[in-house]
Order: structure tokens, then C-alpha cells, then sequence
């Protein structure tokens, strides 16, 4: 993770407002969709991409890949779990 030395408070309501540096770089819109996401102690904002979560871990991330014209999308994790579960199958 990059920092960009930029702090903004938050106001009475919980708002932050995102410097519009940012949201060009970003390609993030008026109206657009954030999601948000916790990690330990971090927030983080990405911007709402549909379609691009994991059907096994519900992971949104560039790197998923989608398959199935569409229908299926995995993400690397997803891709283990997915291949362990069908190798456990198939020796059945």
C-alpha cells in the first residue's frame, strides 16, 4: 500500500471526502459505488466493480479471472479450493 501523505477529517456525520486527485486517478465518478472493506486495523475503499466477486470466497480483486462466458468468476484462492474439492471428487 502507497502513501499519499493526504489526511482529511472526519466530519460530524462520518464523512470523508476524497481529494479529486484521487478519484481521477481512480476513475471514480459523481454517483459511483464504493465498496468498503476492513483489514485488521485499516479501511479500505475500492471502487464497486460488479461481477468481479469470487463465487467461492467472494473476494473482489483484479486478478480474479472469469470463465464460462462470464457465468463463472474465481478468484486464486478460489481456484485452489475449487481444484482440491474436484480432485477430492473425482477419487471417490
Amino acid at each position: 500500500m502507497k502513501s499519499t501523505g493526504i489526511v482529511r477529517k472526519v466530519d460530524e456525520l462520518g464523512r470523508i471526502v476524497l481529494p479529486i486527485e484521487l478519484r481521477r486517478t481512480l476513475d471514480i465518478n459523481i454517483k459511483d459505488s464504493i465498496e468498503i472493506f476492513t483489514d485488521e486495523n485499516q479501511i479500505i475503499l475500492q471502487k464497486y466493480m460488479p461481477g468481479k466477486a469470487c463465487i467461492i470466497t467472494g473476494e473482489v480483486s483484479n486478478n480474479n479471472i472469469t470463465l464460462a462466458n462470464g457465468k463463472i468468476i474465481l478468484s486464486p484462492e478460489g481456484i485452489q479450493r475449487l481444484t482440491e474439492e474436484l480432485h477430492h471428487v473425482i477419487k471417490q
